[in-house]
């Protein structure tokens, strides 16, 4: 006979563990978790891309346990959650403005949005958007900013379609692959999760030395 104590230990789920999302909710559960965090702004501060790399890990079979997922479910899963997500959180930015960012407290969320400002003066809505995605808390604060600041809702649509697509597919897939390829594969998951998160901040991180290489010739004119 089940306890009470034994029944709530296992509906316990740590949201900012992607095994214990995934083994609670399953594929349905990335597709939740993609859209709360790229567009509610209590998302900030979930695990998407540690997320996405462990479902597309899990999805191989070579990892032990008991958790193990479809990859077509899981990748269109990802994909409408991301999208959808994102796109709910420019329409909310259009529809309550700056009030839904002010209202909120978290110093960490406040920081995201300075740097999602800096993301859209500094690099133009398209590759602002596409880049957004790659950045924790910025990718969820950036789409009811774009919002706010009125980006054409078709810019924003195609570019956040392209940046989220290149993200949500990329990391899974990302995660098969290597799950793929190498044996038992979740002893190595945290090194792994950690390397892909690096990775997934290399093109913001070419972008920015990119801009600072091209401003010094422009000040040095000036």
């Amino acid at each position: 006979m089940t306890t009470p104590i034994a029944a709530a230990s296992q509906l316990a789920v740590n949201v900012l563990d992607a095994h214990s999302l995934l083994a609670t909710f399953g594929v349905l559960g990335v597709g939740v978790v993609m859209f709360v965090e790229t567009g509610l702004l209590v998302g900030f501060f979930l695990p998407g891309d540690s997320l996405l790399f462990t479902a597309g890990l899990l999805c191989t079979g070579t990892a032990q346990g008991s958790v193990h997922l479809s990859l077509g479910p899981l990748l269109v899963s990802a994909a409408v959650g991301a999208l959808a997500g994102a796109q709910c959180g420019y329409l909310l930015g259009r529809k309550a403005g700056t009030a839904l960012l002010s209202r909120s407290r978290s110093q960490r969320l406040h920081e995201g949005v300075k740097r999602a400002e800096e993301f859209l003066e500094r690099y133009g809505h398209a590759k602002a958007v596409v880049l957004a995605r790659f950045v924790p808390v910025v990718r969820t604060v950036l789409n009811p900013m774009a919002g706010a600041l009125e980006v054409p809702v078709r810019t924003f649509t195609v570019w956040q379609t392209v940046g989220g697509l290149v993200w949500s597919v990329g990391l899974t897939l990302a995660g098969y692959a290597l799950g793929s390829s190498i044996p038992n594969v979740d002893r190595y998951l945290l090194p792994m999760v950690a390397l892909i998160v690096v990775v997934s901040l290399l093109p913001v991180l070419a972008e920015v030395l990119r801009s600072r290489r091209t401003a010094g010739p422009e000040r040095g004119d000036g």
